[in-house]
């Protein structure tokens, strides 16, 4: 729990349906300021319901599992997902830990998403459905998940959390969105650990150069700005990135179609062999229909329409219907 509006209004649908509820409040990272607010605004809520909220720091295994990769994953010129690993990691992971070390027998948090111990399935408000995020969490965690808020719109949390006082100031206040150590832009994190302006060509997809871009991680796939094409008419975009050569790749928006990729990483939520089903390569993206071949520790994805920018590192997240199937690591 960070004491906002969807931890709080779970912690009392909980209390609700006769639950005994125990909060936590995890410290992942060392923002100045930061926990100190959130942890007294938790602490608040849980006077208020007459609960007891921990204060768990995981910051040493968030930065070796979530930080690291995400800097990691730039340098290499991928496209880290650091929510969905936290998600694995940390808090289905070493939180997981953390209650059983309580003697707690379920955990419960304010994602936006259905589960019936089994597998995931979207949230009845789509637009708030978080499910594409939990994709890579381990099945076997599954049986222990409650998600209250899977079967709530967001306006009527909001409405809800009205009358209750210790929510007051809180029910105004904006989404928390994005990623949580990243202030403005991900490079003000990366360069904290390398030199990333260092200008470098740019080539197009039959290896000429063509003009200069400012340092490749500056750069993730689809952008279309801030590197030069000398002569050029069209918009041009990054297709790819070279991190070795500290080369961009761009072309024109067509060079950018992608109709198949591979994956890695893989996460189902049960057995599967070579299937058909709809995939979302991004969070915000509409998922679209393919076929799936599996071979040893990595599949193939066919698309049935192409899609355009697929960022390598991304993950696609498989659905039939409702229900998430599970997802892997698109490489």
């Amino acid at each position: 729990t960070g004491g906002g509006v969807d931890s709080t209004v779970t912690a009392i649908l909980l209390q609700k349906e006769g639950y005994e509820v125990t909060g936590v409040y995890m410290k992942l990272h060392d923002k100045e300021g930061y926990h100190e607010a959130n942890f007294t605004k938790a602490k608040r809520v849980g006077d208020y319901l007459g609960i007891e909220v921990h204060f768990y720091d995981l910051s040493a295994e968030f930065k070796d599992e979530v930080y690291d990769y995400f800097v990691q994953t730039y340098k290499e010129g991928l496209t880290p997902n650091p929510c969905v690993m936290c998600n694995r990691t940390i808090k289905f992971g070493k939180m997981m830990e953390f209650s059983e070390s309580l003697g707690i027998e379920k955990v419960a948090t304010g994602h936006y998403v259905k589960c019936d111990g089994k597998f995931f399935y979207t949230a009845k408000d789509e637009t708030k459905d978080q499910s594409y995020f939990l994709a890579q969490v381990r099945k076997e965690v599954l049986p222990k998940l409650v998600f209250p808020l899977g079967t709530w719109l967001k306006e009527d949390v909001k409405e809800f959390a009205k009358d209750i006082p210790v929510l007051e100031d809180l029910a105004t206040q904006k989404e928390s969105s994005e990623i949580c150590f990243v202030e403005n832009d991900y490079t003000e994190i990366l360069e904290k650990h390398m030199e990333i302006d260092l200008a470098g060509e740019t080539v197009n997809t039959q290896g000429e150069v063509v003009g200069t871009h400012k340092g490749y991680m500056h750069y993730t796939i689809g952008k279309r700005r801030g590197f030069t094409v000398d002569g050029a008419h069209d918009p041009h975009f990054v297709i790819a990135i070279k991190p070795q050569t500290n080369q961009v790749v761009v072309g024109k928006r067509e060079e950018l179609q992608v109709n198949s990729f591979e994956i890695k990483q893989m996460n189902f939520f049960e057995a599967l062999s070579d299937f058909e089903a709809m995939v979302k390569v991004r969070y915000r993206t509409t998922a679209i229909p393919c076929k799936v071949v599996l071979h040893g520790d990595k599949g193939s994805v066919e698309l049935s329409e192409s899609v355009f920018g697929l960022a390598y590192g991304q993950v696609a997240v498989f659905y039939k219907g409702d229900k998430v199937l599970g997802s892997g690591v698109i490489c």
